[in-house]
């Protein structure tokens, strides 16, 4: 094996996985396009430890080619595909639609072609026979006009309510009507969704004190991008409940398509030095971050899959590395209120051991989340099984082995 064979083989997944987020449905033309120029011209690369970040950057020419090259879509506004509002979280697509009718056809033709077809200026320009500061002039004056005429502007803002310092007491009943499926567009694990001008708090709860242990006030701060794939940037105010001063600031990005929500890159401080891992960061951001084949991210559709099946507190699934499926309908009163909601389980899908079960609403919103421990799990660090360390918590028994109960969340959503 020669050297760029060498070299290829260990950064082969890396490029693989920025080419099929950009563009899955011809990653396998572009990636053979790419490899061909990159042994072609391996010669002139001067520095062999900058093999990762220039096979990247080919592959990055690769995918804006690919663009470039793809025949321009139509004006019409019927023919937008709904979930290209949602990326960036923009408006509902019938508000935005209502104000682009209201502008002139010259500024709603711009708009749709740089914002929703993604055309770059100059390519805007070749299209509309225009020189190209006549694009980027007209493309400001067509903004400044759909924001005046957008009614939520940006003015108004959610406003956080405090969560309890108690977990609200609550049931979960087994209802007999089939699971209903669901759009849950929260981001996994972090409960909010990566929209433009989303806000969300978050508690984790002590079982069985019951007691706030950490509050999570989160939110969306703008768009984003990370080696060229669009998203949106989120930071979250994590403080303890008891000590206020005990405070950490996480940055980090995400991605919201019509399929899939999941995260692209997290900021963490190193000191006084800001790391910004990726996802093409395999082995800093995967463990943590990564979920799904090559970070596909969860699925945003639910519907029973039948892989997890449950039984009360008996639990089996399939052998599966992802396991995330509708296990059951169930009625959650918690905090007055009481609310209709399918139970999603995930089983060991980002950290071997643990088992969690959230209910959602009709809405896709959690209304309870609740974490298991599997009764060895981290045992060299608590030193006791947690059967033993937490006797008085619920229990499951998932494919033949005991978790218990180890903490619940709750979001301001249910307040």
């Amino acid at each position: 094996m020669d050297e760029f064979e060498q070299l290829l083989s260990r950064h082969q997944r890396v490029v693989e996985r920025y080419v099929r987020y950009r563009c899955p449905k011809d990653a396998e033309d572009i990636l053979q396009e790419t490899y061909l120029t990159a042994h072609q011209r391996f010669g002139q690369l001067k520095d062999k430890n900058a093999f990762k970040p220039w096979l990247i950057t080919i592959a990055r020419n690769k995918c804006n080619d690919h663009f470039r090259s793809a025949p321009p879509a139509s004006l019409s506004l019927d023919a937008i595909p709904e979930p290209a509002d949602l990326r960036f979280g923009l408006p509902e697509p019938t508000l935005v639609s209502d104000v682009l009718d209201a502008l002139s056809k010259e500024e709603s033709s711009l708009l749709e072609l740089f914002y929703f077809q993604q055309l770059p200026q100059q390519q805007i320009a070749k299209m509309l026979h225009i020189p190209l500061g006549t694009v980027k002039s007209r493309l400001h004056a067509a903004r400044q006009h759909f924001k005046a005429q957008y009614p939520a502007s940006g003015k108004e803002e959610t406003i956080m309510k405090k969560l309890p310092a108690l977990l609200p007491a609550y049931t979960i009943t087994e209802s007999k009507e089939a699971p209903f499926s669901v759009k849950w567009e929260e981001l996994m694990g972090w409960f909010l969704v990566p929209k433009l001008g989303e806000k969300l708090s978050w508690g984790m709860y002590d079982l069985p004190s019951r007691k706030c242990d950490h509050i999570y006030d989160m939110q969306v701060t703008g768009k984003a991008m990370v080696h060229g794939i669009e998203g949106v940037e989120l930071t979250a105010r994590e403080a303890s409940y008891s000590n206020k001063n005990d405070v950490v600031y996480r940055t980090f990005v995400a991605q919201l398509t019509d399929t899939h929500c999941r995260y692209l890159a997290t900021l963490r401080n190193d000191g006084d030095v800001r790391n910004y891992i990726t996802f093409l960061d395999e082995e800093a951001f995967m463990p943590n971050w990564g979920f799904g084949e090559n970070n596909c991210g969860n699925e945003v559709n639910l519907s029973v899959k039948g892989h997890i099946r449950r039984e009360g507190n008996i639990i089996t699934s399939i052998p599966n590395p992802f396991l995330l499926d509708i296990v059951g309908r169930y009625t959650v009163e918690i905090n007055g209120k009481v609310y209709d909601t399918v139970c999603v389980m995930d089983i060991n899908t980002y950290d071997a051991g643990v088992v969690s079960e959230q209910f959602l609403d009709q809405n896709g919103r959690t209304i309870l989340w609740r974490r298991y421990n599997r009764n060895d799990w981290a045992m060299d660090r608590y030193g006791k099984p947690w059967t033993e360390l937490l006797p008085h918590n619920a229990c499951l028994t998932v494919n033949g082995e005991t978790y218990v109960e180890w903490y619940d969340c709750i979001t301001d959503y249910i307040l």
